[in-house]
């Protein structure tokens, strides 16, 4: 296979995975119900919690970057988190008490009420996710998880679980970015308009 070839590949691969996902009305309505959670906790002077691993944990970084600078629009800076990035708190958690437990001891520690918990996570099978999400639900914070293939065990263990279709990490990934950057942009217009 060509270079050319791989590209046009994998640009095959990623548009239709979303077409698929714009043919699901059930995913599509699970996540306006989700922008709905982010909404009403931004009304109630709640934060954003973003977590991933990998790939994951960068756009954790870059979706918590959007909503606190901007994506769409000038606006006044929106709280929001990446549980990703504190080298101290990851290595001390990791250290002290095991990676499985790296975002559920943050979200002990920093979410409060009207808070929301958003997980990215491929295989929606990551210990250190699930582990967050039982910490979401002990604490009765609302959890909201994009995740892929079938969704793994965090389907069952989120609030909200959006399934990405697509059966390469690459692709889950690029559908991520755009479910990231919609429920941003959602965001801003239902609390800034336009």
């Amino acid at each position: 296979m060509t270079h050319t070839e791989r590209l046009k590949r994998n640009l095959i691969a990623s548009i239709a995975a979303k077409q698929e996902f714009l043919g699901n009305a059930a995913q599509i309505e699970i996540f306006g119900r989700a922008v709905e959670v982010v909404v009403n906790a931004y009304r109630n002077g709640g934060r954003l919690y973003i977590a991933g691993n990998g790939g994951s944990a960068a756009d954790a970084q870059h979706l918590a970057a959007e909503f606190v600078v901007r994506l769409g629009k000038d606006r006044p800076s929106m709280p929001a988190e990446a549980l990703t990035v504190d080298s101290s708190i990851l290595t001390a958690i990791g250290n002290d008490y095991g990676y499985d437990e790296v975002f559920a001891r943050q979200v002990a520690g920093k979410m409060r009420d009207h808070d929301v918990f958003l997980a990215l996570t491929t295989s929606g099978r990551s210990p250190n996710i699930l582990r967050a999400l039982e910490q979401c639900r002990a604490m009765s914070l609302p959890s909201i998880v994009f995740c892929g293939r079938d969704g793994g065990q965090a389907k069952a263990m989120a609030d909200h679980c959006v399934v990405a279709n697509g059966t390469s990490t690459s692709t889950i990934q690029e559908l991520h970015i755009v479910l990231a950057h919609s429920l941003c942009e959602s965001v801003e217009a239902a609390l800034f308009g336009g």
